[in-house]
């Protein structure tokens, strides 16, 4: 399995639907950015500002990174 290593900090956890089908979301605020250890392989997308990951449960997160986007697609490609 590979891993990148990023920066992250605040992020936005997606734990399902309710039943309006309105998306259920925690919004965490974090003081300061910490260094995690990725699987590639849980990456679904990645924009400007935000990573999208899988994670347990059927969850998703959205996670702020502060690598430069260039140099992120570079990483994965």
């Amino acid at each position: 399995m590979k891993f990148i290593e990023l920066t992250l900090q605040s992020h936005t956890i997606v734990h399902g639907f309710d039943a309006r089908n309105q998306e259920i979301i925690e919004k965490v605020v974090v003081e300061s950015p910490s260094k995690k250890l990725v699987s590639v392989d849980r990456i679904l997308s990645i924009s400007e500002k935000y990573i999208l990951i899988k994670y347990a449960f059927d969850r998703i997160i959205y996670w702020e990174y502060l690598e430069d986007y260039e140099n992120l697609k570079t990483m994965l490609t």
